[in-house]
């Protein structure tokens, strides 16, 4: 399935849970996980439309590795794989 978002928003596949801390603790399936905060863009929107009705583009791009909200986006399941989309002021930064 071909998912293209709308307007500023941005599809992003989260990082893979950690089952080890960096310490070399390794946390059981039963403990409370903390969700990903860190992703890899999938796929960018148009952007965002201002007053004079000119279209914002995006700062982010398609392959950028990016840190978000912590309940940031919506989940989606596409080909069971998990995403989240969400708008562009949810990334709060880009990782290089």
């Amino acid at each position: 399935m071909n998912i293209k978002p709308l307007a500023d928003r941005v599809l992003v596949k989260p990082a893979e849970e950690t089952e080890q801390t960096k310490g070399g603790i390794f946390i059981p399936d039963t403990a409370a996980k903390e969700k990903p905060q860190e992703g890899e863009v999938i796929a960018v929107g148009e952007g965002k439309v201002n007053d004079e009705g000119k279209i914002i583009a995006p700062k982010v791009k398609i392959g950028d590795k990016v840190l978000f909200r912590k309940y940031a986006g919506t989940e989606l399941d596409l080909d069971d794989v998990k995403y989240l989309i969400m708008g562009e002021s949810d990334i709060l930064a880009l990782i290089e």
